[in-house]
């Protein structure tokens, strides 16, 4: 269950931080003004928040991990947001990624 709910805390925390940075991507280099950009802030914002309420309580571990999410989060947002045609290097860079964001969350531990 505890993997269950870090899954979906990185999922979360994706659409804030990849969200966040779109809306303000638009707003400044789309020319879409303020509001997309305060918009983004705030959700960059948020996407701090929701990384602390992950199990692990190491710090440099979420963030180490969050990473491999980012990567293959934003191939994703690309693809269905901005028509970003991902090849198979991207893909399997996104993979590997998720492999290594794997190991860092939920590998084995002697505490």
């Amino acid at each position: 269950m505890l993997v269950a709910r870090s899954v979906a805390l990185f999922a979360v925390a994706a659409l804030f931080e990849i969200g966040g940075a779109w809306l303000v991507w638009q707003g400044v280099r789309e020319h879409k003004g303020w509001i997309w950009i305060g918009a983004g802030v705030i959700a960059l914002g948020l996407y701090g928040f929701v990384a602390t309420l992950q199990p692990d309580g190491e710090f440099g571990r979420i963030l180490a991990a969050y990473g491999g999410v980012f990567v293959a989060g934003s191939i994703a947002w690309g693809a269905v947001a901005d028509g970003y045609r991902p090849d198979r290097y991207d893909i399997i860079g996104a993979l590997i990624c998720l492999v290594g964001m794997a190991v860092l969350m939920y590998a084995p531990r002697n505490h």
